[in-house]
């Protein structure tokens, strides 16, 4: 406590840094390349902010390993949000689909924190509007539990357990100057989370 009596706020804790980073982005390439033997159809398509920044990594990662570039795109979920009428207006983001389209491919969605599963069920309806894929996988960075709906990761960078009071934030290179993963603890709980 400090000396008004209140708790003074637990400083987050690293429990990735670049190199886990790197390493668990290699080790979810190589994943991807065994269960889609080979790769050849897949595309990645990151949510953003930093899902669009994961998956443009594992696609270098994923030439690197088959040789042969990985198509790389972003998909912009903000409209098929449920919680659009209870959070402040948020600025619509970019979908990119790369070449050929999704029809009849392999799609690895590509985040980088799961919790309550909302954000990648808004992801698949937004993703049934723009084709239909053989498949749609999920790749994550953190798994930190806590669903909401029954929705799993096929590839785990790692699975963080946390309690709902605490928090967890991915840093990355293109948005934050630095790669790591902090776990902290909120200065507020909400009154769900209470």
């Amino acid at each position: 406590m400090d000396s008004t009596g209140s708790q003074s706020p637990v400083p987050a804790r690293p429990v990735l840094e670049a190199p886990d980073i790197a390493r668990v982005l290699t080790r979810i390439a190589h994943e991807i390349v065994e269960r889609a033997k080979g790769a050849d159809d897949v595309v990645l398509l990151g949510i953003p902010t930093r899902g669009v920044h994961l998956a443009r990594r594992l696609g270098t990662k994923l030439e690197e390993i088959t040789g042969r570039p990985a198509p790389v795109g972003s998909l912009d979920i903000t409209m098929y949000r449920d919680d659009l009428r209870l959070r402040p207006a948020r600025a619509l983001g970019r979908t990119e689909i790369p070449g050929d389209g999704l029809d009849g491919r392999l799609v690895v969605l590509v985040d980088d924190v799961l919790f309550s599963g909302r954000t990648i069920r808004a992801a698949l309806d937004a993703l049934g509007d723009l084709g239909r894929p053989r498949a749609v996988q999920l790749a994550v960075l953190v798994d930190r539990g806590h669903r909401e709906l029954p929705i799993r990761a096929d590839y785990v960078g790692k699975n963080l357990p946390t309690s709902l009071r605490e928090m967890v934030k991915v840093q990355l290179t293109e948005e934050d100057g630095r790669d790591s993963v902090l776990l902290g603890v909120r200065e507020t709980a909400s009154a769900a989370e209470r």
